[in-house]
C-alpha cells in the first residue's frame, strides 16, 4: 500500500470487541490473565497495550521498519536508545543539532560513562578518522536543526558498516513522508512524534523505529524496564494525528518554500536556510534523499540581535513558541530559546548565532503567513 493509505489504515483494523473503527483508548493499567500461568497478549500496559501496539504498528509500516516503540516524549526515546550503550563506549554526533539532544549527551550520559564528540559528518574523511575502536553508534540528524544542513545518510550509514557501527538518524523535521532513513541505510530512527507525526500542537511523544530484530528486542527490553513508554491517550492522539499525515506535509512543504522564496528576495534578509532553494549548497542532496523539505526552516537578519527581536516582538499571527510541526505557524530564537542549553561558544561556532530566526510553518494560507512577516519587518 501507499503511504496515505498506510497512514491511515496500517497496525490497526476496526476493534474486536465493538467493531469501533478507531482504535479505542485502552486507558487500563493491567490486563487479567486467561488463568493461572495464562497471561494473554498484554499483561500490564508499561509492557504494552492495544492503543500503544496500534500505534508503534503504524509507524513501522510508514518508516519501513519492522518494530516500533512509542515514548512518552522525544527525549525518552533518545534517552532509551543511549541507555543500550554501556560505560566506556563512545559516540560520533554530527556538531549541528538539537539543543536538548545536546544537553542529554553531554549533562546526562557522558556522567554514565558514555562519551560523546561532535564532528562534522558532511566531512566523511573527518568522520572516519573520528572512528575509535569503542565507538558504537553514530548519531545524525538530518535537515539539521536549526541550520538545514542535510547529511548524506547512505554515505554515512557505508562508513558505519564498514567499522561494524550502529547509525541513527533523527528524522524529526522531515517525517517517513519526506524521508526513510532505514531504506538509506541506517539502523535506528527516532522520532519527537509531537512535532509533524502528532501534528496539532497538543501532545508530546517519541518514537524509535528498527528494521534489525535483535536490536529490537534490546529497544523493547529498555523500554519496558525503563518505563519510557507513551500513555494510551497520547498514543490515541498520536494515532489520529497520523491519519493526515501525508495531507498536512504537502501544505507544510508548499507554504515553507513559498515563504522561504519570498525571504530570499526581501532586502533585510541576509541569508535564507532552506534546502529546497538553489541557492542551498546541499540542493543536489536534498533533491536525491529527500522527496520534500517539511516546512521548517530558517533564515538570518541583517540587523544582529536587535532586529531579530524586533520581529519577533511584531509578529501577529505567528507565534512566538518552541516546537515546531503543528498545523498553526510557529517563530522562535534558538539562541535563546531551543538551543540555550548549548555553551554560547558552542553556538558560536556551529553558526547559531543571535541574528537567527526559526520558523515552523503551518497551512494557513500563504499569503497571510507573507503578509504577517511582511509588516513586522516594516
Amino acid at each position: 500500500m501507499r503511504f496515505q493509505t498506510l497512514a491511515v489504515h496500517a497496525g490497526h483494523k476496526p476493534d474486536p470487541a465493538y467493531g469501533a473503527v478507531m482504535t479505542p483508548i485502552y486507558q487500563t493499567s493491567t490486563f487479567a490473565f486467561r488463568g493461572v500461568n495464562q497471561p494473554g497478549p498484554f499483561d500490564y500496559s508499561r509492557s504494552g497495550n492495544p492503543t500503544r501496539k496500534a500505534l508503534e504498528d503504524c509507524l513501522a509500516a510508514l518508516e519501513g521498519g519492522t518494530h516500533g516503540f512509542a515514548f512518552a516524549t522525544g527525549m525518552a526515546a533518545e534517552a532509551t536508545v543511549l541507555a543500550m550503550l554501556n560505560s566506556g563506549d563512545h559516540v560520533l554526533v554530527h556538531d549541528d543539532l538539537y539543543g536538548g539532544t545536546y544537553r542529554l549527551l553531554t549533562k546526562v550520559v557522558a556522567n554514565h560513562g558514555v562519551s560523546a564528540d561532535f564532528v562534522n559528518m558532511r566531512d566523511l574523511d573527518a568522520l572516519r578518522r573520528s572512528i575509535r575502536p569503542n565507538t558504537r553508534l553514530l548519531w545524525t540528524e538530518t535537515p539539521t536543526n536549526p541550520l538545514m544542513n542535510l547529511l548524506d545518510l547512505s554515505a554515512i550509514a557505508q562508513v558505519a558498516k564498514d567499522a561494524g557501527v550502529l547509525t541513527l538518524c533523527d528524522n524529526t523535521f522531515l517525517s517517513p513522508y519526506f524521508q526513510r532513513p532505514l531504506d538509506l541505510g541506517i539502523d535506528i530512527v527516532v522520532h519527537s512524534t509531537t512535532k509533524y507525526i502528532n501534528g496539532h500542537s497538543d501532545v508530546v511523544g517519541g518514537a524509535v523505529v528498527v528494521k534489525n530484530s535483535k536490536l529490537a528486542e534490546l529497544v523493547g527490553f529498555h523500554q519496558n524496564a525503563m518505563g519510557t513508554c507513551a500513555g494510551p491517550q497520547d498514543c490515541f492522539l498520536v494515532l489520529r494525528g497520523i491519519k493526515t499525515l501525508a495531507v498536512r506535509m504537502d501544505a507544510h512543504h508548499r507554504n515553507a518554500l513559498g515563504l522561504a522564496q519570498w525571504l530570499q528576495q526581501h532586502p533585510q534578509i541576509s541569508a535564507v536556510l532552506h534546502p529546497g532553494l538553489e541557492s542551498h549548497p546541499q540542493y543536489a542532496l536534498a533533491r536525491k534523499q529527500m522527496s520534500g523539505c517539511g516546512g521548517t526552516f530558517s533564515f538570518r537578519v541583517r540587523g544582529g540581535r536587535e532586529q531579530a527581536f524586533r520581529l519577533l516582538g511584531a509578529v501577529k499571527l505567528f507565534t512566538l513558541a518552541e516546537s515546531l510541526g503543528g498545523v498553526e505557524s510557529l517563530i522562535e530564537h534558538p539562541a535563546t530559546m531551543t538551543h540555550i542549553s548549548m555553551p554560547a561558544e558552542v553556538r558560536q561556532a556551529i553558526g547559531i548565532t543571535d541574528d537567527l530566526i526559526r520558523i515552523s510553518v503551518g497551512i494557513e494560507h500563504l499569503d497571510d503567513l507573507i503578509a504577517d512577516l511582511q509588516q513586522a519587518l516594516a
